[in-house]
């Protein structure tokens, strides 16, 4: 009789099924093709991104501050002062470019140790100190086809997200540059791919519980007994892949500050996901049971990014080179464990004054709220040819811009998505427009408040939450799985449209991402707009 019960209409196996598909819906596809087509797409990025990764053989923008200061970490734990002429002496091969002393620097160490890591393979060369973050970048394509594969339920779709960011200017160059922000962004989507197997996870949890309450009601009605009343569900207690999250938030922060917003804003997020998955499975009081989870949610985005963070650090622990190595000694501290730590504090005042009060003027420098329709970009290197191109004037420019069929498609897509959750609280549009708050949102204070220099650039930190947006646009477009044939086929070939247009815009674009040399007519034709030059 029992095994009857399991396997009647209704019974406990059945609503176990049906509430497991709606918590967790199944991955399409084989595991195969879930991982090979995603790394064909991040192969075809790779290429891109390493494809003459070694031009222009010069100095680009802030590469003039992380090259060396990735030099100093490589050779001595911390970074070094540079001597004046460096700049110069890299372009022509030399590598005696530090001089004494400790400089002071304004960013943790992390993406700076990341740059030394191909300094250290191929020296001091363009593409030495060029080859981690155009891994890094590489590696962000792959992350992000299979978070949006994982969140759409569709292999195609997560293919789509991928190629958007591959054929992204704006992540081509940053990727492409010895810059600090490809860390950031790279640790920060690995957060959020880390939540995303989190709640998958701990959802199926609640699911298998919710099958055994039913088996259990249904055996005391078998036995002529009152069944138990609905409880508030298990609690799911320490959740590693969490833990994985706080740990890839911390390495995000010590590449640079602003991965610091994504702390409180996932952990918001993730609670919220853990509400609406116990509604979803009938317990009482979800938001209680979320709570008394939520007691790890100190340890898991507090104690482990803190670490982290300090862990990055250990060069500059270890170094007698690093500056402000010794102030606490200096000033009466000398237990060595607290003299170090009380060091590493007052530099880390003196970053925060210098961060909030940097309002020198920039040719290059924009608002965030221009950043979405790309109205200042950076150029990052510019140099004019005569006769390299075949004709009398030519132009060389790497230019940090995003694709605009990307960018300008990603302002309907979030407005998109706002209407989308607030009408029928879809999580996936809720967590894409979260990321791209964290990302973009806290420069709006600093604009406001602080007047503080900040450039278009900052915004790849968010470049995959705008593309995750756009590709949740073009699902909507091509209709769910259960439409008719003509609408599939209608929205299949919009959709199609619009990646064909955003090829064709990447390759256009494509010299000035990527420094060729091109005449100087052919590059004025690229500047649309006037403040892009």
């Amino acid at each position: 009789m029992a095994n009857e019960a399991k396997q009647a209409p209704g019974g406990p196996a059945e609503r176990g099924a049906g509430l497991r598909a709606r918590l967790v819906p199944p991955l399409p596809g084989s595991t195969f093709w879930g991982w090979a087509a995603p790394l064909l797409v991040t192969l075809f990025g790779g290429i891109l991104r390493f494809s003459r990764l070694g031009k222009p053989h010069a100095i680009v923008f802030d590469e003039t501050y992380y090259v060396g200061d990735a030099y100093g970490i490589l050779r001595h734990g911390a970074e070094i002062n540079h001597v004046s002429n460096a700049d110069k002496l890299l372009a022509h091969g030399g590598t005696r470019i530090l001089g004494s002393g400790g400089e002071f620097v304004v960013h943790p160490p992390l993406g700076k140790v990341a740059i030394a890591g191909g300094e250290w393979l191929f020296g001091l060369t363009p593409f030495g100190w060029r080859l981690m973050v155009a891994i890094l970048g590489s590696l962000a394509i792959l992350m992000t086809a299979r978070i949006a594969r994982r969140m759409t339920r569709s292999n195609l779709l997560g293919c789509v997200a991928g190629l958007l960011l591959a054929l992204d200017g704006l992540e081509l160059v940053m990727s492409r540059t010895a810059l600090l922000d490809i860390s950031v962004m790279f640790w920060v989507l690995a957060a959020f791919g880390c939540l995303l197997i989190d709640r998958d996870r701990s959802r199926a949890r609640l699911a298998a519980a919710v099958l055994r309450d039913g088996e259990r009601a249904d055996a005391a009605a078998e036995a002529g007994m009152r069944p138990p009343p609905p409880g508030p569900g298990p609690r799911l207690g320490l959740r590693w892949w969490r833990v994985a999250a706080g740990l890839c938030l911390g390495l995000a922060i010590a590449s640079k500050w602003n991965g610091i917003w994504f702390v409180p804003v996932f952990a918001v997020l993730t609670l919220a996901w853990d509400v609406g998955a116990r509604k979803t499975a009938g317990f009482t009081s979800p938001g209680g049971q979320t709570m008394r989870d939520g007691l790890w949610l100190p340890f898991s985005f507090g104690l482990v990014p803190v670490a982290a963070y300090l862990a990055s650090w250990s060069g500059w622990f270890a170094s007698r080179y690093g500056y402000g190595r010794d102030w606490a000694v200096q000033h009466g501290v000398h237990n060595p464990i607290w003299a170090a730590l009380d060091s590493l504090y007052q530099y880390q005042l003196a970053v925060l004054h210098f961060s909030v009060t940097l309002t020198k003027p920039h040719p290059y420098q924009s608002w965030p709220w221009s950043w979405l329709v790309m109205s200042r970009p950076v150029s990052m290197y510019y140099d004019g040819h005569s006769h390299a191109c075949g004709v009398h004037n030519c132009a060389q420019e790497v230019l940090a811009i995003g694709t605009p069929a990307i960018w300008w498609a990603s302002i309907p897509a979030l407005i998109a998505c706002v209407v989308w959750w607030l009408l029928r609280r879809d999580w996936r549009a809720g967590a894409v427009l979260a990321g791209v708050a964290a990302g973009w949102l806290p420069w709006f204070w600093y604009a406001w408040h602080d007047h503080r220099t900040m450039f278009y650039f900052y915004a790849v930190v968010f470049d995959p939450f705008l593309v995750i947006a756009v590709t949740l646009c073009l699902g909507l477009i091509i209709g769910p799985a259960r439409a008719s044939i003509g609408r599939r086929a209608a929205g299949a070939g919009l959709a199609g449209a619009y990646l064909l247009a955003v090829v064709a815009d990447f390759w256009y674009m494509y010299p000035v991402f990527a420094a060729k040399i091109i005449p100087y007519t052919s590059w004025l034709a690229r500047m649309w707009y006037h403040r892009w030059i």
